[in-house]
């Protein structure tokens, strides 16, 4: 048992790092000279812009930023609540509670990427950007998708987990 708790808790952990990595890091769009997130735009790696209201597109970089920021929070808190419910719950419960901030953090995270995925290019067409922004999607976009992968098994393992001696 001491086994699974361990790995449950490094799987938790791994997520909140991937979601960590994922929401600051600048490539969720990479090009050959340019890389770009839901923060900033930079070009040769030095001349960074934030992305701000003068954007056509900043109410979709607004709810991507939000359920990025919200999903992070989510998941540090469902890790909070487990400890929490680790030594308060009676053996034989299920961390109900927990569960379902983790399933609402990969919710956050899933609509995130979704969203991103969507828009995307209308966001790199908007004003106030002069050059071409062909590329491919970057690692911290692939990280927000795996982070959605491993929120969701966490979240259905907190589900199934029972609290046992």
């Amino acid at each position: 048992m001491l086994i699974l708790l361990a790995f449950i808790i490094v799987f938790h952990i791994t997520s909140a790092a991937l979601l960590f990595i994922s929401t600051i890091d600048n490539a969720w769009w990479v090009g050959k000279d340019f890389s770009t997130d839901v923060w900033k735009v930079c070009i040769n790696i030095t001349n960074c812009t934030v992305i701000n209201e003068n954007n056509s597109e900043y109410q979709s970089v607004q709810a991507v930023q939000a359920t990025m920021i919200l999903s992070t929070i989510l998941c540090c808190v469902a890790f909070l609540v487990f400890i929490l419910q680790l030594f308060r719950l009676k053996q034989g419960e299920r961390f109900v509670l927990t569960s379902t901030i983790q399933l609402l953090s990969c919710l956050c995270v899933m609509m995130a990427a979704s969203i991103y995925t969507n828009r995307h290019e209308d966001l790199h067409r908007s004003v106030g950007y002069e050059i071409d922004f062909s590329g491919q999607y970057g690692y911290s976009f692939i990280l927000a998708w795996i982070a959605f992968a491993f929120t969701l098994i966490s979240g259905v393992m907190y589900l199934v987990l029972r609290k046992r001696k």
